[in-house]
């Protein structure tokens, strides 16, 4: 009996101490393991080092709390893991959860508060078994740093997608709106954008959307080229103190010494997101009582130096039959005008097939009246971006558009060999100057013939960067379209496109990170509702039971002897 309790004290004794040395090495050499197949739960070197910078407590409210749809308690729980990852390599994190509709006495001022913030709501259909009701749901997070507030998005919003689909969606892309709602509050702004102006490009109200996300993260300001008549040199000098050049549809040409700042200031390393129309064709000007309208090439003096570049956009329009949908009025019933929805094809919906970083798991993207775009050979790397369907074809100008065409019938037999139409290209290499070998437009001692490593992007429509306006003459979230109803994913696009060219290539390679969630098919589940019941709960409580029997039994069995 003596020699039983010198050995179980024996035992105790060595199980303390290794434990002991095992919290030691833990302690000193940390590591988590992340055994999903996707890894998931693995954070990417960018996001290591967005924790590093938080040296203060930073806090993230989350506002998904309460009863939820199952959908969203995934999401929850996602998000919940996630940030435990982020807090485990720093500390400083602290996160909590919150349910603003939890009192019915608070919730309506709560919505309010979350409202005046930015934070709007998503309300959605839950179905229960067939039972069906309303629930109202906050997909958002807020982050507080020294004083500095940053909205997270949680739920990633994807036109036609079920809500199933988009919590997918938005689980891919999880560490990065954390990540990089992070960076944002902890990092000071650094590089600065231009937005060009002095040849009718869209006025700041049309892109408003696009200028308040992107100002979250770097300087922006507006760069007219007037003052280049009477000083170009000057001028160059200021532009040359950004770092990126935004062109957002042109619509009056050019003169020489305009290209040549923007050559120079492309040449010495400024990147620069072409978005320019060759055609003039709006939206606007076809509701009208003949419903139509003239579409005729523009001339922006730019196709000489595009044409050194590596490209040229075409003054030709492209119809697409996997078009984007719109609403007109087909009659009258009573006072109320009937509407009906129909295929614009002049709309391309465009889905990305490339795997590049930019335009990886993105959605659709419309686009209004886009042009054609070919590459050239120059030694210029070219990588196409979004092109539209294998039904497509470029309709040459100047050419009238009607609105009745939303009634013609085609067959896969009007577009053998027309499709598949490049509208977005990026451009990576050592440029050379439009103004090569030729008589330079204004006297500049410090001109240059080509440039390092230099890179631009061009989409040959100006209105992916168009916000629309509402009743009020406010914009609406870019990529939104009041007549159908429909989110597109322009500003994401848009987003990836000037982080690339800034060279904040981490985060982008975060939003493209491929997610694989095992989610049960609701539609199976109903069918076999017992049958799912008794595998997924009763199944592991019967296991459960049955060993705790076994290891009893076998316990009582080995000291019965």
């Amino acid at each position: 009996m003596v020699a039983i309790k010198k050995s179980n004290l024996k035992n105790l004794i060595l199980t303390i101490g290794v434990l002991l040395i095992a919290n030691g090495i833990g302690n000193t050499f940390f590591n988590r393991f992340d055994l999903t197949s996707d890894k998931r739960y693995t954070l990417s070197d960018t996001s290591l080092k967005i924790i590093e910078q938080i040296k203060e407590p930073l806090a993230i409210k989350i506002y998904m709390q309460g009863e939820l749809p199952p959908e969203f308690k995934r999401l929850q729980q996602e998000t919940q893991q996630l940030l435990e990852e982020f807090q485990s390599y720093n500390r400083n994190i602290v996160f909590t959860f919150v349910d603003s509709l939890e009192n019915e006495d608070s919730s309506m001022n709560n919505i309010k508060d979350l409202y005046r913030k930015g934070l709007t709501p998503v309300n959605i259909t839950v179905d229960d078994k067939g039972k069906q009701s309303q629930a109202i749901v906050f997909p958002w997070a807020i982050a507080t740093y020294h004083d500095k507030e940053v909205n997270i998005p949680l739920l990633k919003n994807k036109m036609g997608a079920s809500t199933t689909e988009k919590v997918i969606g938005s689980v891919q892309n999880l560490e990065y709106s954390i990540a990089d709602a992070l960076n944002k509050i902890t990092t000071g702004k650094q590089k600065k954008i231009a937005v060009m102006k002095g040849n009718g490009e869209l006025q700041d109200v049309f892109m408003a959307k696009f200028l308040l996300q992107i100002r979250e993260s770097y300087h922006i300001g507006p760069f007219t080229l007037d003052s280049v008549a009477k000083n170009p040199v000057a001028s160059l000098e200021a532009l040359e103190k950004y770092d990126l050049a935004i062109i957002a549809k042109p619509t009056e040409t050019f003169s020489d010494s305009e290209k040549q700042v923007l050559d120079q200031f492309i040449i010495n390393g400024g990147k620069t997101l072409w978005l320019v129309d060759q055609v003039s064709a709006e939206m606007d000007s076809l509701y009208n009582s003949s419903g139509s309208t003239l579409a005729y090439p523009r001339d922006l003096n730019l196709n000489d130096m595009f044409f050194k570049y590596g490209f040229r956009i075409n003054p030709d329009i492209v119809k697409d039959e996997q078009g984007s949908p719109i609403k007109l009025a087909t009659g009258e019933q009573g006072s109320a005008t009937q509407y009906q929805e129909f295929n614009w094809k002049f709309a391309p919906l465009v889905y990305p097939v490339s795997t590049h970083p930019i335009v990886k798991n993105l959605g659709g993207i419309k686009f209004d009246f886009a042009n054609p775009i070919d590459t050239l050979k120059n030694g210029i790397k070219k990588t196409v971006l979004l092109k539209t369907s294998q039904y497509s074809k470029k309709i040459g100008t100047p050419v009238e558009v009607n609105l009745d065409i939303v009634a013609e019938e085609t067959s896969p037999n009007h577009y053998i060999n027309t499709g598949n139409i490049t509208l977005a290209i990026l451009l990576e290499g050592s440029f050379h100057s439009v103004f090569e070998n030729r008589v330079l437009s204004f006297d500049q001692k410090s001109f240059k013939a080509t440039s390092g490593n230099n890179k631009m992007i061009v989409i040959s429509d100006g209105d992916v960067i168009k916000n629309q306006l509402d009743k009020n003459y406010q914009p609406v979230e870019l990529g939104y379209d009041q007549r159908s109803g429909n989110l597109y994913d322009n500003k994401d696009l848009l987003l990836n496109c000037v982080n690339y060219l800034l060279d904040d290539t981490g985060l982008i390679n975060i939003r493209s990170k491929d997610l694989d969630l095992a989610l049960l098919d609701k539609e199976k589940v109903y069918e076999n509702y017992r049958l799912t019941q008794v595998i997924t709960i009763g199944l592991p409580i019967l296991i459960l039971t049955l060993f705790g029997f076994l290891f009893s039994y076998l316990r009582k069995r080995k000291y019965a002897k």
